[in-house]
């Protein structure tokens, strides 16, 4: 099978089977795709040039890596795969007329540091029924797709380009309701639960991944986290789509917002 950068993992690992063993050897952060629920949710959207970016290795490593499996280097530019990949708009979309469709383009927040959840939040609480909410980013907003796609909506990933993926969101009806978990300032007893639960604790620190894999990575751990035991994170922002993911699978949290780019988390199971 010829491979670039833009090969997506899942592809691999379809081809031969043997190349999840392989890819695991690059970076302890790949273990994850041992997690089948994970893999199926990962793999699809992932390519060589984002895995290379989450497991701070090389496109040229995964060449090597893969090559005794039967795996070649396709010496094509990927800019024309990619392309090629493209899906294109259903016709509802393409239906639609332009004032329709609600473009926020959160590329440069992203750049400055900043969390456009909050913001996300308000716009998709604003559309109206026949209106669609297009995400402009530089990656698939899986967090964001997983939430509302419980709550209702659909979702439509455009991956125009290596830098651009736009997604779209609309209303199945008009019952359609965003809840997102409205705890998320400091908690006034961070300082008992944490002396409680000093002996019990996982730490993890997800500062250094980029989005999304930082909510994938926590809940990843939480699956095999035994129930006397409290998972500490190190974060850079309070994960406002975590913590309503959490809600539903009965676990409780705390969260201590240190300074700007410094939040820890402590979650562990709701027993009661």
């Amino acid at each position: 099978m010829l491979i670039n950068e833009q090969t997506k993992i899942a592809a691999l690992l379809k081809h031969n089977a043997d190349a999840l063993e392989a890819i695991i050897t690059l970076s302890p952060d790949f273990k994850k795709l041992r997690n089948p629920v994970l893999r199926k949710l990962m793999a699809g959207r992932t390519s060589i040039k984002m895995a290379s970016k989450i497991g701070g290795c090389s496109p040229a490593d995964f060449f090597k890596a893969l090559q005794p499996l039967g795996f070649e280097k396709d010496s094509e530019a990927p800019a024309e795969e990619e392309k090629s990949e493209r899906k294109p708009l259903p016709d509802y979309l393409k239906s639609l007329k332009s004032d329709q469709i609600i473009a926020f383009d959160v590329r440069q927040m992203l750049a400055d540091g900043g969390d456009p959840l909050r913001p996300i939040q308000q716009k998709i609480k604003e559309i109206q029924q026949g209106q669609v909410l297009k995400i402009i980013n530089t990656f698939e907003p899986v967090p964001l797709v997983l939430l509302l796609e419980k709550q209702g909506y659909q979702a439509f990933v455009d991956t125009v380009s290596t830098e651009r993926v736009d997604t779209y969101f609309y209303k199945l009806n008009d019952d359609a309701q965003v809840e997102l978990a409205d705890d998320t300032g400091d908690s006034a007893d961070w300082e008992q639960v944490l002396k409680k639960l000093e002996n019990n604790l996982v730490e993890i620190d997800v500062r250094h991944l980029e989005m999304p894999m930082p909510m994938m990575t926590i809940l990843e751990t939480l699956e095999d986290l035994p129930d006397d035991k409290a998972l500490y994170v190190y974060h850079k922002r309070i994960p406002v789509f975590l913590l309503t993911e959490l809600k539903d699978r009965n676990f409780e949290y705390r969260i201590k917002d240190v300074q700007e780019g410094e939040v820890y988390l402590l979650i562990f199971k709701n027993n009661s």
